[in-house]
């Protein structure tokens, strides 16, 4: 197993409350712009800034880029970008922050941009993007749960701070990483929108969450028809009427403990108790063997 993430934990300088401190200088709106001019620290000919090639969102959505030059144009850059001397470039510096921002100015023509100048190192730059990123009201439900993995496994955050910090309920940071229990085929359909957040956290209870996704997707189905259909026996793939048999009932607190283990995990846990005693058997499924490595280090803590 390799250390890489405990590296990570502690060359992180500056504490979660600081780096949201500069990331939430004001509310963005849908367009990445505050509804007030923020206060900068000074201004950079915009040729001197560089987006950062970790940035670990890699697609931008061209009608909000659109409306965010038409925004930039008439109005300008309301809230300063997040910068750092860049590492590899006397005299330039690289985008921490607001890269969106940064190409709606070009696309506008502007010459300089308002700027934030922090001194930061490379862990704290990821954790800043990935804050960022987050906050974004028009990521996909497996985006925002993987950020929250992100933040947990590299950076060592627990749900309840990071709860506090981002202004979201433990509950809906627990139950979004839950998603990511799913199989990949189901996760695609909620990347494309074919299934939303409350589909998804339906299928996690089924016995056979991706043939229930592609009937959901297929037939339309609603979310109360979806959890209708998780809680009764899914035929798996290939399976005959003749093969097929009822799952036993699970009880409320087994669903409720299966759950929150997947949420903690970021991988799906089954529970299965004996009948015939108080023993029972508690099965972990990993995507790859990354999750594998995760799981084996969190064992031999």
């Amino acid at each position: 197993m390799n250390d890489k993430k405990g590296k990570d934990r502690k060359g992180l300088g500056r504490g979660l409350s600081a780096l949201m401190a500069d990331v939430n200088i004001s509310a963005p709106d849908v367009t990445g712009e505050a509804p007030a001019r923020a206060t900068a620290e000074t201004e950079l000919p915009i040729e001197l800034l560089r987006a950062n090639p970790d940035q670990p969102r890699r697609q931008f959505d061209e009608t909000h880029l659109e409306s965010l030059t038409a925004s930039v144009s008439e109005k300008g850059i309301l809230q300063p970008l997040i910068v750092r001397p860049d590492p590899n470039s006397a005299g330039e510096y690289q985008i921490v922050a607001g890269e969106r921002r940064w190409r709606a100015a070009q696309r506008a023509r502007l010459h300089a941009v308002p700027v934030l100048i922090r001194e930061l190192s490379d862990t704290e730059v990821l954790e800043v993007a990935i804050i960022e990123n987050i906050q974004r009201a028009d990521l996909n439900p497996v985006e925002e749960a993987s950020g929250y993995r992100q933040l947990m496994d590299r950076f060592g955050h627990t749900q309840e701070r990071l709860a506090e910090a981002l202004g979201k309920s433990r509950s809906h940071i627990a139950n979004m990483m839950r998603l990511l229990s799913l199989p990949e085929a189901a996760l695609n359909y909620l990347r494309d929108g074919q299934l939303t957040a409350g589909h998804a956290r339906a299928l996690i209870t089924s016995e056979n969450p991706e043939k229930l996704a592609q009937k959901v997707v297929a037939e339309g189905l609603s979310v109360r028809e979806t959890e209708r259909l998780a809680k009764g026996p899914t035929p798996s793939a290939g399976a005959t009427d003749t093969q097929r048999s009822p799952a036993p009932e699970k009880d409320a607190d087994t669903r409720a403990l299966e759950a929150d283990l997947s949420a903690t995990l970021g991988m799906k846990v089954t529970i299965d108790h004996s009948k015939t005693g108080p023993k029972g058997k508690l099965s972990i499924d990993y995507k790859d063997l990354d999750q594998l490595d995760d799981l084996c280090r969190l064992l031999s803590r």
